[in-house]
Formats: C-alpha cells, structure tokens, sequence
C-alpha cells in the first residue's frame, strides 16, 4: 500500500515526464511551423510556461524529499520524438498537429486535477498551489487551441486548394 504522499510523489514524476514530452514536442512543432505565425506564436509562448511548469515540478518533487525520473523522462522525450516524426510525414501536420495538441493539453488537465486533490489528501499546500497555477496554463492553452482549431483548418484548406502555397507547416 502507498501513502498519498507516496502517490503523489510518483504522480508528480509522472507529470514532470509528461512535461518533458510536451516540451519536445513543441519545440518539434514550433520549428516546423512556416505559414502559421498565430500558431507557432502561441506554441513559443507555451513552451516557456512549460519549462516553468517543469521547474515549479521538480521543487515539488525534491521538497517531498525525492527526485524526477530519469526513465520516465527519457520515456516521455521518445514518445514526442516518434510523434514528431510521424506528423513530418503527414500532408496536414498543422492541423494533425493542432489537434494532438489541444488532447494533450485535455489530458494534462486531467492529471493536475488529480494531482490537486492527491495534494490536498497529503496537506501539501505548496504542491497543491502549483499544481493549481500550471493547470490554468494548461487550460488556457487547451481553450487557446479549441477556439483557434477552426482558423487553423480554414488556413490549411485554403493554403491546400491554391497550387503555389505550401499548406503542411
């Protein structure tokens, strides 16, 4: 049996990882991008509240007396390199692209609303504090996405439909 302290040490790693590949896939993402300033704008932006989320993580994780992961770390960065690679290789990366993006952000709401309430269940206030300031930046990015997934198809299709207009990146 483990402690919610326990569990939410091994959640914080897990959200720590999940970062990690975030991170790398973004950046993936950004440098790809050619013909959609908005997008790659708001991707920029995003990467650097992601590396903030990453270090407010590991204070998280070394004041609960432990340390990240490096398996899972080095999971999540292959994970992201293999998306990246796939989407290369598809006609519609941006729109793929965006969508994968706004579901990734949906799941990583949902793990700091777990990571929340395990921080509650553990009195760790600082934690929970965190947790609570990357989510509003992981629903404002997944809100950001949703409300721009309409002008980002509308941009590829037309960029699509006109010979002379590359309309991948």
């Amino acid at each position: 049996m483990a402690t919610p302290k326990e569990n939410l040490l091994d959640w914080l790693r897990d959200a720590h990882a999940m970062e990690q590949q975030a991170e790398s896939m973004l950046k993936g993402q950004a440098e790809r991008l050619e013909h959609y300033p908005e997008l790659k704008g708001r991707i920029v932006r995003h990467i650097e509240e992601t590396q903030g989320q990453q270090r407010a993580l590991v204070e998280c994780i070394e004041r609960l007396g432990g340390s990240t992961s490096t398996f899972k770390d080095l999971a999540g960065k292959l994970m992201a390199f293999g998306q990246a690679v796939g989407g290369m290789t598809m006609s519609d990366e941006v729109v793929k692209g965006a969508m994968a993006g706004y579901v990734f952000e949906n799941m990583e709401i949902a793990s700091y609303t777990v990571l929340i309430e395990a921080a509650q269940m553990a009195g760790d206030s600082a934690t929970e504090q965190a947790c609570r300031s990357i989510l509003e930046e992981e629903v404002a990015m997944a809100q950001w996405l949703k409300e721009h997934l309409p002008e980002v198809t509308r941009a590829f299709l037309t960029r699509s439909a006109d010979p002379d207009a590359e309309a991948k990146r």
